[in-house]
């Protein structure tokens, strides 16, 4: 079926299907829409949802190669990548530059694949966030929603979606069954928060770039220096973005995702499956003593001793929140979906949203849920049907302001990707600012029922019900407002050029 279903190459210069690829047909793009001078030669049919497919074949043990060989098998191998060879950023871009080519040239053929192109994304969260970000780098005015395959270990970004957690079937069939879920599944507006962060490294021979130890995430890059005052300092301020869809979090959940990325990438050979990689998540949580935080932990590592934090309610108006001294873990969350699915901030009661003046969550309100956690057995209650965290805000932004204290580090986590973060150790004045704000959307395909609610979706339920349950546990936050400037968003998420994909989840 392969030999049938396939786009000949040029030098062949026929397209040929048998009967049995006539339900692969919806989603085939020809080459001459994907290659750059390729001959134009247009099907007869129009497919109802053609697909670019984006693979991390290092995801999932062996299961990324398994379904990089199968999509090949199933669909014109010239519209399936795999992510270790081909960068995504210049794949989409030759395509849209080769679709307003053929457009430019009254080819309603290639306007109709435009119109209805999709994109699957094959990998972790990060290898998810990754493509997001190359889209929303290209700014297209209509640019193609993306359908997630769970191949990574916690899979929050695809279980939002409905999607599933579980690691997929790679079996030619369950590929055609995934497709057509694929083209039936409905799109959703998903925020896109930006992560700007400000702090002094080492210089690097006049470079953006910082010099080791100091190891971010491939989704922070530097962009720019802040100049100082003294010319002859060795350490200069730099300005690093990013950005995510899912989550930022800092604290305890953070330090033990980076033990298991640090112990993976050591012993690579450990991690083949996602049952082995959740039982090395259970064991790093006991061996780092998060069960037993107050005990195991110095209090300088509780996040109201380690950084002031700010909320921004309505826009331009800053506001210090207030958190309790016991809490360890920060959750800035855009989708209810964390830690393998779980939802840390819950269904607030009809009384809680009122008296708290928040509105039930949705992906595309501009809006994130800030959650803390006090230790490991405070995030199992997420377990309990009614679980929840510690319920700290609803905010359009946040910023954290880091200065000298007893702690010289933390961990932060962006969509799964952790890294270790220092903090100011040498004077006073030194500060690491960090500062998360909406920039634009995303589209997202969604498919059966998934946990994730859209403000302009009229089914959606604006209020929880009403035998929704009271939560009396929560203390009632003093908010203390505060006049700061923002240091403002950068245009894009563009992802660095020489980064190391099998870093990526």
């Amino acid at each position: 079926m392969a030999k049938d279903l396939k786009v000949r190459s040029k030098s062949e210069g026929t397209v040929t299907c048998d009967s049995e690829a006539e339900s692969l047909k919806d989603y085939w793009i020809p080459d001459y829409i994907l290659l750059h001078e390729s001959k134009v030669e247009k099907p007869s049919y129009v497919p109802a949802s053609p697909v670019i497919v984006f693979i991390n074949s290092r995801s999932g043990g062996q299961l990324g190669g398994e379904l990089l060989l199968s999509y090949q098998t199933l669909l014109n191998k010239n519209q399936v990548f795999d992510l270790n060879k081909d960068a995504p950023d210049k794949v989409l871009h030759q395509l849209f530059l080769n679709l307003e080519k053929h457009k430019r040239n009254e080819d309603s053929f290639a306007s109709e694949i435009q119109k209805r192109l999709r994109v699957i994304v094959a990998g972790g969260d990060g290898t998810a966030g990754w493509i997001l970000g190359v889209i929303s780098d290209l700014h297209l005015s209509q640019p193609p929603p993306v359908a997630t395959v769970p191949l990574g270990t916690g899979n929050n970004l695809p279980f939002a979606f409905g999607w599933g957690k579980k690691n997929p079937g790679t079996d030619l069939e369950s590929v055609k069954m995934f497709l057509n879920l694929v083209k039936d599944a409905k799109e959703m507006k998903v925020d896109s928060w930006h992560v700007l962060m400000k702090m002094r490294v080492p210089r690097k021979d006049g470079s953006c770039d910082p010099i080791a130890p100091l190891e971010l995430p491939h989704s922070l890059h530097a962009v720019h220096r802040v100049p100082q005052s003294n010319p002859l300092d060795e350490e200069e301020y730099h300005t690093f973005r990013g950005g995510f869809w899912n989550y930022f979090s800092m604290g305890m959940d953070a330090q033990v995702s980076y033990a298991f990325h640090a112990e993976r990438k050591l012993h690579p050979e450990k991690f083949k499956n996602q049952s082995a990689n959740h039982n090395a998540y259970a064991k790093l949580t006991c061996s780092q003593g998060w069960f037993w935080a107050s005990l195991s932990h110095p209090s300088s590592w509780n996040i109201a001793q380690l950084a002031k934090v700010s909320i921004m309610k309505k826009p331009g108006q800053w506001e210090v929140l207030s958190i309790p001294p016991t809490i360890r873990s920060i959750i800035c969350l855009n989708l209810p979906s964390f830690s393998g699915g779980l939802n840390p901030w819950g269904i607030p009661s009809r009384r809680r949203l009122r008296v708290k003046e928040w509105t039930p969550p949705y992906v595309d309100d501009g809006f994130l849920e800030v959650v803390g956690f006090r230790n490991a057995w405070h995030g199992a209650v997420l377990y309990a049907p009614s679980g929840h965290g510690t319920r700290l805000a609803q905010a359009r932004g946040i910023r954290f302001e880091f200065h000298k204290g007893a702690a010289d580090h933390t961990f932060m986590r962006m969509d799964g990707e952790p890294w270790k973060q220092p903090l100011p150790t040498k004077d006073e004045n030194e500060s690491v600012v960090i500062e998360i704000s909406r920039f634009g959307q995303v589209s997202m395909l969604a498919t059966g029922e998934n946990p994730s609610k859209s403000v302009n979706d009229p089914l959606t339920p604006r209020t929880p019900s009403k035998d929704s349950e009271y939560d009396s546990d929560e203390e009632e936050l003093e908010e203390i407002p505060e006049d700061r400037k923002k240091l403002g968003a950068a245009a894009s998420f563009k992802l660095p050029e020489d980064f190391n994909l099998s870093q990526v989840s």
